[in-house]
């Protein structure tokens, strides 16, 4: 049953004639008799019978009719809960690395405690390919993801993604080693035969790493995974290779950053959304919130 049927059948039993409601709803009393119609053959019932010169709704269309402010009173909540304007409310599904969740996403989450009490967070972490297969499964509303400037994600047409924050990495070495000066690829061709540690659960820094290598025109030996820095970390401090790490992260002792510039390795952090979600609410909510965030606190992301 289409709503705007349900609402002249609605306005035909306030009012008491097809003219007025015409008038009211600003109609044709011909438009209004032709959809009553309508709706009584969807229903297959009489809704409206003779009365003198005028019409009256029957029993099942009085009926029908109470049905019909009630369907119509809870359409137009529908649509006020869910529209830009509306009061956050509901469950917010979340998946995304490490950092973004702890660094940015939980002081959100404790906040909405006290500012928005009716929405819900719920976190799971992922690596960015698994947070954006979670979002094309309905498995998650937002996801929360990186690439790097030498290795672009390419988003699907369905979903929308919102820049967050970006930081610069470095190669990280074991300390006490000379580094000659120069660009990135003066750099990463003096480790051209060491082993390379790249991320267990996301192939972005591997890709980073092997555009390096190949515009420095060597292939990298990739012998490590590691998914937590700090464990990339300890790795380099007990000499079994060499990797990226946030230029800004406190490096363990044995360990050195060097930067890299001409190529800079950028990490780049988006808020991905389903187009169809994207202005709702509580998602809308926590993705502006996100962003300012992102851009005030400068700590580097951790994977």
């Amino acid at each position: 049953m289409e709503t705007r049927r349900l609402e002249l059948l609605a306005e035909l039993s306030r009012l008491g004639s097809m003219r007025a409601v015409a008038e009211t709803l600003g109609t044709t009393t011909s438009t209004v008799s032709q959809q009553i119609a309508a709706l009584a053959r969807e229903t297959d019932t009489t809704l409206i019978e003779p009365d003198g010169r005028r019409v009256r709704l029957t029993p099942a269309g009085r009926r029908l009719a109470e049905h019909a402010v009630t369907i119509l009173a809870a359409v137009e909540a529908a649509r006020l809960d869910l529209g830009p304007g509306a009061e956050p409310h509901g469950t917010l599904r979340v998946a995304g690395f490490g950092t973004a969740i702890r660094t940015y996403l939980l002081p959100i989450v404790t906040g909405l405690a006290t500012t928005h009490p009716q929405v819900r967070i719920l976190i799971r972490e992922h690596e960015p390919a698994e947070a954006l297969h979670a979002l094309a499964a309905d498995e998650t509303d937002l996801a929360l993801t990186y690439d790097y400037n030498l290795a672009p994600a390419t988003f699907d047409p369905s979903v929308g993604a919102t820049p967050l924050w970006t930081t610069e990495w470095g190669l990280g070495v074991p300390a006490g080693t000379q580094v000659p000066e120069g660009t990135a690829l003066d750099v990463v061709t003096h480790f051209r035969t060491e082993n390379w540690i790249v991320n267990s659960r996301n192939s972005a820094d591997e890709v980073a790493i092997r555009t390096l290598a190949s515009m420095a025109d060597f292939t990298p030996r990739v012998t490590h995974q590691a998914d937590s820095l700090d464990l990339v970390q300890a790795m380099i401090a007990a000499g079994l290779g060499v990797g990226l790490l946030p230029g800004d992260l406190a490096p363990f002792p044995g360990v050195r950053i060097v930067r890299l510039t001409a190529p800079e390795v950028v990490l780049r952090a988006y808020a991905v959304a389903r187009h169809g979600s994207i202005n709702w609410p509580p998602l809308a909510l926590v993705t502006d919130l996100l962003a300012p965030r992102a851009h005030e606190d400068p700590r580097p992301p951790r994977r």
